[in-house]
């Protein structure tokens, strides 16, 4: 309830800008608590004075107890001076209220920075995680930090610092059986059990061999619905546990009591050879299905390289009938371009043999007919000689 009433108090100090808490505590009394009620009755009162501006002292709140006798009640103002004042209590009012949302916005985004700062671990009490771990790993952790700190880091099983869930799959990965410790620091058989059983080096030795160990303290949450689930009725309790279908747990063997380290190591070696045929067997199928897994692999990346290199043969032939093509579309261009050269190259020689031919006849029907030899006929011979460089 303290914490509810410091925070509308706050809220109601951010709100109307009044400074002093008591009188923000009065004010959420007199109206029954309700912050919405309080707020409405101040800002639609904006006539009323602040608390800080009064000089005179208000009286404690002993003395608001204390019935004071009735006071005459106050002459009611005229509507003209209603009428004259009423613009300056609309424009009071707006600005009270604007400058509340803006305290009010200031101080919610006071707190979200605080609250971001500190999940961050940058405010106050920063040398802590910036990363905050799971419950159930944090649980694990404090519980083998307080294990090692009781009883020494040395002799003790190597407890998983971990979830009991992971520490299972855990377990499961490995092909190992889960060895579970519910530790009740209340019970009187609690440190000669730990001290002189878990901690002594053949029982630890042989935990860390065979199994993955988890503990857990049945005073925090993970620890304590394990004893639920594993109905630990006796202390000291360990039981050895195996991972099964959909995700439960096959309880293989429960060992209540306080237990000498032969009778541990009795009873975790008779959980063992019953437990190996199945470890095994799952081991070899996992083995199996990992190599049919890499078989398949290997199969798909060959079949892939052989039908990437057919690829590359079809693409190479295609390039190589299109080259061909190509080169013979080039020659068959060629050889029509020659016979067509050829061909106007003829028609050409035709065409000026042709016109020479033309003009030879024109000339000679130009020159007229030879007169015949006669006393009026002159003949003219002009010998011509070639010429040698």
């Amino acid at each position: 309830m303290a914490e509810t009433v410091d925070d509308k108090v706050g809220y109601l100090q951010a709100v109307t800008g009044i400074s002093d808490p008591d009188l923000c505590t009065e004010i959420l009394a007199a109206h029954n608590w309700d912050l919405q009620l309080a707020v409405s009755s101040i800002t639609a009162n904006p006539s009323s004075p602040e608390p800080a501006t009064s000089a005179a002292p208000r009286p404690s709140r002993e003395a608001d107890l204390v019935a004071a006798p009735p006071l005459p009640p106050p002459p009611q103002p005229g509507i003209a001076w209603k009428l004259v004042t009423l613009p300056f209590y609309v424009v009071s009012g707006g600005v009270g209220l604007i400058a509340g949302s803006i305290r009010l916005g200031a101080w919610v985004a006071g707190g979200v920075l605080s609250r971001s700062l500190s999940l961050l671990g940058l405010a106050q009490g920063g040398a802590d995680r910036l990363l905050e771990l799971p419950p159930s790993v944090a649980e694990a952790v404090d519980f083998v930090a307080e294990f090692e700190r009781e009883f020494g880091a040395g002799p003790g099983p190597r407890f998983a610092a971990e979830g009991f869930s992971d520490a299972l799959q855990r377990a499961q990965r490995e092909y190992k059986l889960l060895f579970v410790y519910l530790h009740s620091p209340d019970h009187p058989d609690t440190p000669a059990f730990c001290g002189g059983c878990l901690c002594a080096e053949p029982v630890a030795a042989f935990i860390d061999e065979n199994f993955v160990a988890w503990g857990g303290s049945i005073r925090r949450t993970e620890g304590f619905k394990m004893s639920n689930s594993l109905n630990a009725s006796r202390f000291p309790f360990c039981a050895v546990v195996m991972a099964s279908t959909n995700q439960r747990i096959m309880l293989l063997q429960q060992i209540e009591g306080p237990k000498s380290p032969e009778e541990m190591i009795t009873i975790l070696q008779r959980v063992v050879e019953e437990c190996t045929a199945s470890l095994v067997a799952a081991r070899i199928e996992a083995e199996e299905r990992l190599n049919n897994q890499r078989l398949r692999e290997e199969q798909d990346a060959a079949y892939r390289a052989a039908l990437e290199t057919d690829q590359a043969r079809e693409r190479q032939k295609r390039e190589e009938q299109e080259r061909r093509e190509r080169e013979a579309a080039e020659a068959e261009r060629k050889r029509k371009e020659e016979e067509e050269a050829l061909a106007r190259a003829a028609q050409e020689a035709a065409e000026k043999e042709a016109a020479l031919a033309k003009r030879r006849q024109e000339k000679a029907m130009a020159l007229g007919a030879e007169p015949e030899k006669g006393p009026n006929v002159t003949r003219v011979c002009f010998p011509f000689f070639a010429y040698r460089p």
